[in-house]
């Protein structure tokens, strides 16, 4: 048989309880408040960005620019008939087999690409649509010649199955050519 001692602590209020008491209550509030302070100290999950995988095929396509790869370049598109290239030039070109073909002639012919970009914004308009722009410079030697251009560049993408496509390109100069049609309005800012 056991003998068990009971102590009585007294507390201001006059309240007494005995400390079997005293351990059941105190005992359980010490461990629960040890379980739980360590979580507050702890940084939370941190959420999935959800614009790296856009910024992953951006990065893609850059790449297979600077290399002349023309399937790499390719592959970041949607392979469509409906894909829409506004072009540095102000040409349009319309699906994905004719600037496939396009780039494939072209790239035959360049090598030493340079390419920067500057100023990379990535925006998703949902679920599975965002665009990217950026300003860009580039010099290349094409067909043997030196080439420089810089302009402005503004992706539509499109998630298409597990993969972020572009759907649409938009391109400009930063400095349209002097004899290209531009209207007046367009050529001077406007004034305050």
């Amino acid at each position: 048989m056991r003998v068990t001692e009971t102590r009585r602590i007294e507390f201001r209020s006059k309240d007494i309880i005995t400390m079997k008491q005293f351990r059941y209550i105190f005992l359980p509030g010490v461990l629960l408040a040890l379980a739980i302070i360590p979580a507050f100290g702890q940084k939370q999950a941190a959420k999935p960005d959800p614009t790296k995988p856009v910024r992953e095929a951006f990065e893609r396509l850059l790449e297979g620019i600077r290399q002349a790869d023309a399937a790499k370049v390719m592959s970041v598109y949607d392979n469509s008939p409906r894909t829409l290239f506004f072009n540095n030039n102000g040409t349009v070109t319309l699906g994905w087999e004719t600037m496939k073909a396009n780039r494939e002639s072209s790239y035959s012919k360049t090598k030493d690409i340079a390419l920067e970009v500057k100023g990379v914004r990535v925006e998703m308009l949902g679920p599975a649509a965002a665009y990217v722009s950026c300003t860009w410079t580039q010099s290349q030697v094409y067909d043997g010649k030196l080439e420089n251009a810089a302009g402005r560049m503004t992706l539509i993408f499109r998630r298409i199955g597990k993969d972020w496509k572009v759907v649409h390109l938009h391109t400009s100069p930063s400095v349209p050519a002097a004899d290209r049609p531009v209207l007046d309005s367009e050529k001077t800012p406007p004034s305050n």
